[in-house]
């Protein structure tokens, strides 16, 4: 099987503030989001909650997300950690935990250096598009009515 234009990278070779302003338009026709924090940097696992859901949400709702781990190959550096003393380590609990907070189907752990896991991501990506998660239905209470005015 062949999967045609599988992966669509935009770069708009612009400033940061209108970046953030046209980001949302590359969204539309998106199967499939790809979010990304370091495994040794707590503000990017932060971001994911605070900016990232939150935009992808709003402009993108519905799509499936999986949800990864970078840099694993310093995440146990014991070198890294003594010369980068701000790094603070995310572990896979605390990953497992944002991924059950913003519904992802997957968390992995990945490093582009050693190449370890980058394959299992792009498999998961393809996975969750070619057989999504099925959708939870909501439970009508007895008596409710199916109408709804806004």
């Amino acid at each position: 099987m062949i999967l045609e234009n599988m992966l669509n990278s935009q770069d708009f070779g612009i400033r940061q503030e209108d970046y953030n302003r046209l980001r949302p338009l590359s969204y539309r026709g998106a199967d499939v989001f790809i979010l990304a924090f370091s495994l040794i940097s707590k503000s990017t696992y932060e971001d994911i909650s605070k900016k990232w859901i939150p935009e992808l949400r709003h402009y993108a709702p519905g799509v499936p997300i999986i949800l990864v781990g970078t840099k694993l190959d310093l995440h146990d550096d014991k070198q890294f950690l003594t010369d980068h003393p701000g790094a603070v380590p995310i572990t896979t609990a605390q990953g497992e935990e944002l991924r059950k907070l913003i519904g992802a189907p997957a968390y992995i752990e990945c490093s582009s250096k050693t190449q370890q896991n980058v394959k299992v991501v792009l498999d998961a990506a393809i996975s969750v598009v070619l057989q999504p998660p099925k959708q939870k239905k909501k439970k009508k209470r007895k008596g409710q009515k199916g109408c709804s005015i806004l």
